[in-house]
């Protein structure tokens, strides 16, 4: 199927993945590298959603169908279809009251993370919930070294206009360290991250009673 993107950018073309049949399956299901850094948060969500802890979905992205085939009558195919809109971030939702805001990253490098992976209208988005109050981040995960953390969105934000004042395109994982949050693997669910959430509430309310 090929998918079309608002700027003009050429059809993306899926094929399905590969799938390596020598993996052991006594393999731990508590690493499981390889799993995208989405079916983990998807995962999760589903989990605090079962158990009644937070309600936090990915955001669907509206989409122009151009070509459908229908090889049978009750069968339909989709050959090629358009991004109607640049997409904001991917998830969103509610947590002890609180609105929920974020975008999920993957880096392959081990040192830092380039910021070309956000777009303007991802950053103007997270500004405008966090402007109204909302709790919002960037879900970053490092996966040749299997670390997790949630980058406070107004830490990004500096960082994405030190970059537009001339200065480095990319956040050095010590830094993502010292200002994120780490989030830790687990068994149910399996990704731990409404403590880290929990952390960036206090934050925020710290800062509410100061002001």
């Amino acid at each position: 199927m090929s998918i079309h993107y608002p700027s003009g950018q050429g059809p993306v073309h899926f094929q399905k993945p590969l799938v390596n049949k020598k993996t052991s399956r006594y393999q731990s299901t508590y690493s499981k590298r390889g799993m995208s850094l989405e079916k983990e948060i998807n995962e999760s969500n589903q989990y605090y959603l079962a158990t009644h802890q937070a309600v936090i979905h990915k955001k669907p992205t509206p989409i122009q169908l151009v070509k459908v085939d229908y090889p049978k009558r009750s069968a339909a195919v989709i050959r090629e279809a358009y991004f109607r809109r640049p997409s904001t971030t991917d998830y969103n939702g509610i947590y002890k009251g609180y609105y929920i805001d974020f975008d999920a990253k993957e880096t392959r490098n081990k040192q830092s993370f380039p910021l070309k992976n956000f777009h303007q209208h991802q950053i103007n988005h997270l500004m405008a919930c966090v402007a109204q109050g909302g709790i919002c981040f960037a879900f970053i995960k490092f996966t040749t070294l299997d670390l997790l953390y949630l980058l406070p969105a107004t830490k990004l934000f500096e960082y994405w206009q030190d970059q537009k004042n001339g200065g480095k395109s990319s956040i050095t994982l010590a830094t993502i360290k010292k200002d994120g949050i780490k989030v830790e693997y687990g068994l149910n669910p399996r990704l731990q991250y409404l403590p880290a959430i929990d952390q960036l509430i206090a934050i925020y309310e710290k800062g509410e009673k100061h002001e």
